[in-house]
């Protein structure tokens, strides 16, 4: 299990969980962000693999307990 200790999300993957938690799908946030719907998936992504989830919503929960974002 990811320990909060050595996990790091960047500035963008936390923007991109935030935006999550408020219902956005990744085009929205994107628009939002003013980059691709590629690019919100890419940090979305490495944000679950450094937390060990398997979907958004796992992700955006874990994150939250951990006072990650």
């Amino acid at each position: 299990m990811a320990d909060v200790q050595e996990v790091v999300l960047s500035e963008r993957e936390k923007q991109c969980l935030r935006w999550i938690e408020q219902g956005k799908s990744s085009w929205a946030i994107g628009v939002i962000l003013n980059v691709s719907e590629n690019t919100v998936n890419f940090h979305v992504k490495n944000a679950m693999r450094k937390l060990e989830t398997i979907s958004r919503t796992q992700c955006v929960v874990k994150a939250r307990r951990l006072g990650l974002i």
